[in-house]
């Protein structure tokens, strides 16, 4: 991908799945990238095959669900780097609440919203004065299929907050457009990793998975790759006149 090299990423909640292969991607692009998760193990995962694959991938521990937190990771690795030019808010998920409306607590909205809405709008409050200080830069969010129709496998809670992102995204895409700086959201659909695979065997029968993938028109769910993949595009170059755009990535199981 064109202008990518030399550039510096920061991402969340990249110490598995989505996040960890979409850092390699970027690193594998030339960036320096800087990845953090409260999990410790799972980021000295990614650490480790960064290092296999002879990578520069930094990491910090940080929970995107606590602005302090959040916030210090990105300020932290924007003074080692002395730049920062991609910001990719990748921490996410149901948290495995309740996924019916009738059984979901305060408490299950509040924790979902605060990973998947809060932590995008914390992390950006921290990232954006940074890349306008450098003259422009790269937000993609995460959205989801849930967000756009609604989900009978993550619940109200997590397609509400997926909602939400998409607003936010057009929202910022034109206060900052003037500075430089896109903004987008990757709505995906289901993507095969082990949390998602487990969730999707508990939920749902085999008879019922099968014909789910049956009504893709690829015929299969999204591999993390297929996500990277993406990102880097709206990271790069050819991406520069792309902004406030929730690009679906579902293999055509939702059109619009």
């Amino acid at each position: 991908m064109r202008g990518l090299a030399g550039k510096t990423a920061f991402l969340t909640g990249s110490g598995a799945g989505i996040g960890r292969a979409t850092a390699l991607r970027l690193a594998q692009e030339g960036m320096h990238v800087w990845v953090s998760d409260r999990d410790a193990a799972a980021l000295d995962g990614t650490l480790q095959e960064a290092e296999r694959l002879k990578l520069r991938v930094d990491a910090l521990q940080a929970d995107s669900g606590s602005e302090t937190e959040i916030a210090l990771a990105i300020r932290t690795a924007f003074e080692a780097a002395g730049r920062l030019d991609v910001l990719v808010n990748n921490a996410g998920g149901s948290l495995h609440t309740p996924y019916r409306f009738a059984e979901e607590s305060d408490e299950d909205w509040h924790r979902v919203m605060n990973l998947n809405l809060m932590g995008a709008v914390w992390a950006c409050r921290a990232a954006l004065p940074l890349m306008q200080r450098g003259g422009g830069g790269r937000v993609i969010n995460y959205g989801s299929k849930a967000g756009r129709y609604g989900s009978l496998i993550a619940g109200p809670n997590y397609a509400a907050a997926k909602g939400a992102i998409a607003s936010f995204t057009r929202q910022l895409a034109m206060e900052y457009g003037p500075d430089g700086i896109t903004v987008n959201c990757i709505n995906p659909g289901v993507v095969l990793t082990p949390r998602t695979s487990g969730l999707w065997a508990e939920r749902r029968s085999a008879a019922e998975r099968e014909r789910i993938v049956s009504e893709i028109p690829l015929r299969r769910h999204a591999g993390v790759d297929d996500i990277a993949g993406v990102v880097a595009f709206l990271a790069s170059d050819d991406a520069a006149f792309i902004t406030g755009v929730s690009l679906d990535v579902n293999g055509g199981q939702a059109m619009a």
